[in-house]
């Protein structure tokens, strides 16, 4: 083994990009948590601490301990354990793939002080199993993005399926995350399990309209792919000021404007770093009168995820 113990930083993601609820995600640069895994003698999982969050240590309760445990349970003549402290940057509960970033972050970094047995789809199928524990579905639009990079798009999954998608170079996103949680397994529940057959030709059209924008970089049609008729109309009334915020994004020259993930934290994708800035500020004085305290985030995406600190 090359080593027995790595530092791994594990960015935030917004899923869905409106359109592509539950298969279309992307990685965030400069947000994320720091993990550290050492490799033990002793069988199992350890979740040793756990700094800016209060989440259980027990590891059958925990996102990272549940991914982690996954793969060790795939390598069957590994008789070892591994001990993992994490340093949480992501709000849980803030739509920014909290959950995510720690399963995924889990089963790369252990992937890699076990000699890398195993490649990124499968990678993928061990954190959605944390992924399952925090939101009641395996869903792996945050999971896969944090882990391939850049964005990514679940084409299946029975059998997973899990494809790259173009990113333009001038392409940013603005965070706005309001200081209130909103879990996943509450966001999923006020959802409609059927649809009228014309708002889902309608997303499907902007779903291909979306990843065709992308591989193009053809900004106007990205633009008006960024929309959801089907998801969007029924959790924005669950985020303060959703109306408000879009309002300003787009008129401060947001490509497009939604909630990320489940929120209450929302988006809007721009072109070009100046834009971002633009829209970001836009979305700060939007939010200022509602007395909650938010954070805010522009950058680039980030194009290779999941990295370890000794790498950057």
């Amino acid at each position: 083994m090359k080593s027995k113990q790595l530092s791994v930083f594990s960015p935030a993601t917004i899923a869905n990009l409106s359109c592509g609820f539950d298969v279309l995600g992307l990685a965030l640069d400069g947000i994320g948590d720091t993990m550290h895994l050492e490799l033990t003698t002793e069988p199992g999982v350890v979740i040793s601490s756990i700094q800016g969050a209060d989440l259980p240590l027990d590891p059958d309760r925990n996102v990272a301990g549940i991914a982690a445990t996954a793969l060790l349970e795939a390598l069957p003549d590994y008789g070892g354990g591994v001990r993992i402290a994490i340093e949480k940057r992501i709000a849980p509960g803030s739509g920014i793939g909290s959950s995510a970033a720690s399963s995924a972050g889990a089963v790369w970094a252990l992937n890699r002080l076990l000699d890398e047995p195993f490649g990124l789809p499968e990678l993928v199928a061990f954190a959605m199993k944390g992924e399952a524990l925090a939101s009641g579905a395996a869903h792996a639009d945050n999971v896969a993005p944090a882990l391939y990079g850049g964005i990514t798009l679940v084409r299946s999954y029975d059998p997973l399926d899990i494809a790259r998608v173009h990113c333009p170079e001038s392409l940013h996103a603005c965070i706005l995350h309001p200081q209130i949680e909103l879990k996943t397994s509450d966001a999923r529940k006020v959802l409609r399990t059927s649809i009228p057959l014309s708002k889902g030709i309608r997303q499907w059209g902007n779903v291909g309209g979306l990843i065709t924008g992308l591989f193009t970089e053809d900004f106007g049609l990205i633009s008006r792919s960024l929309e959801d008729c089907i998801i969007e109309p029924i959790r924005s009334l669950l985020i303060p000021g959703f109306g408000q915020m879009r309002e300003a994004a787009l008129a401060a020259g947001a490509l497009g404007f939604g909630i990320s993930g489940s929120g209450p934290s929302v988006f809007a994708l721009t072109r070009g770093a100046d834009a971002a800035a633009a829209v970001s500020t836009a979305l700060g004085k939007a939010y200022d009168g509602f007395g909650i305290p938010y954070d805010l985030h522009a950058g680039p995406i980030n194009r290779r995820g999941i990295y370890a600190v000794e790498d950057n």
